[in-house]
């Protein structure tokens, strides 16, 4: 990070204090810039939260193996890995935590090539530290609020951030988690675009048509490896929707089965 960039979050960081939703949240950042790591884990200290930090993608996945932060902070450009390739191996191993890209990089592939990796929000340097405050209590709040959802045999479940039916289980991020939860929320209707993008990703984020389409795409991959799920099925024109009929039929046959 630059002179003024480091100025510009030493100044912010001392005396703001946020209000968080979700207290002594623990927070691992990977940044290989020793004075932005400093001022990171100083500053999210004084907002009340555990933060921790490490070099390179090597001591991340390492970390990360030991015990899952509830969110990372992630640089895209490390000595050793692309942030996006350690984000991707992360979502890999099922670790579901936010993930948020710091980085110098601002052009539009870059950003959508982030949330393509399976990142959940996008913040460039120089940034404001109240900005970066703004956007981990966003994205904590949105991580620790979602009710547990079911359609039919299937189940949108919060704490382990899967969809599971019965003993099969596929890990969400939380964006595919989200995504899902509304969906399942209004089985059988079609949610608009609009709506999906807006529970899904942090407000103010640029989101293209195509990415909504990725992650539908990856959801419905994941929901074809549990048994009995319903699929999500496009509205042409409008949107969305997952299969009401169809889950509502499966969950009378296996009821009927268990008698």
């Amino acid at each position: 990070m630059d002179r003024v960039g480091s100025l510009e979050l030493a100044a912010h960081a001392h005396g703001l204090h946020t209000a968080w939703t979700v207290t002594q949240a623990s927070i691992l950042i990977v940044e290989d810039d020793l004075e932005m790591r400093t001022l990171l884990v100083r500053g999210l200290r004084e907002e009340g939260l555990h933060a921790e930090s490490v070099g390179t993608g090597a001591q991340l996945l390492e970390r990360v193996a030991n015990g899952t932060p509830d969110l990372l902070i992630i640089d895209i450009g490390l000595p050793d890995a692309d942030g996006r390739d350690v984000c991707q191996a992360l979502r890999a191993q099922g670790v579901g935590a936010p993930i948020l890209f710091l980085t110098a990089r601002d052009a539009l592939p870059d950003r959508l090539s982030g949330f393509s990796a399976g990142g959940d929000d996008y913040l460039t340097k120089p940034f404001a530290f109240a900005e970066l405050v703004a956007r981990l209590e966003a994205l904590l709040r949105r991580a620790g609020t979602e009710p547990s959802v079911e359609v039919g045999v299937l189940r949108v479940d919060p704490r382990s951030h899967a969809a599971v039916c019965g003993a099969a289980s596929r890990a969400l991020t939380p964006t595919e988690f989200r995504l899902l939860a509304r969906l399942a929320a209004a089985p059988g209707e079609a949610v608009r675009r609009h709506a999906l993008v807006e529970v899904a990703w942090p407000h103010g984020a640029f989101v293209q048509e195509n990415t909504l389409d990725a992650y539908i795409a990856r959801l419905r991959r994941k929901l074809s490896d549990l048994p009995g799920a319903p699929e999500i099925v496009t509205v042409h024109g409008v949107g969305y929707l997952i299969e009401l009929l169809c889950c509502q039929g499966l969950a009378s046959l296996s009821a009927s089965m268990a008698r």
